[in-house]
């Protein structure tokens, strides 16, 4: 079974992305805890970047996920730390999409 890579692009609502990440960062260690968890990081847009970069947004985050298997994920997915991550930030946020890609 192969390694799963996830991008999740998180929108906060206006004023709320502090606390969003604030959040966030608190649940980092539980879930770099789990098993099978490779990477889980947060990132923002970079300043001072040619031309060339499309920005996320200033409202915007991406977590960069990879988990050894799709087991691991799901595992992730409904584990009692993100379920309480995820009521305390969905009045926080405007959108929430989640792409789960696999190598090419």
């Amino acid at each position: 079974m192969s390694s799963v890579n996830i991008i999740a692009m998180i929108t906060a609502k206006p004023g709320k992305l502090e606390e969003v990440l604030a959040a966030f960062k608190a649940n980092v260690p539980a879930v770099q805890a789990e098993q099978g968890c490779i990477e889980y990081n947060a990132v923002i847009d970079m300043e001072g970047v040619g031309g060339f970069q499309t920005k996320i947004g200033e409202n915007s985050f991406a977590v960069i996920e990879k988990w050894e298997n799709i087991d691991a994920l799901m595992a992730h997915a409904t584990s009692a730390h993100m379920k309480a991550y995820g009521a305390k930030t969905k009045d926080m946020l405007e959108s929430r999409v989640i792409h789960v890609l696999s190598p090419a």
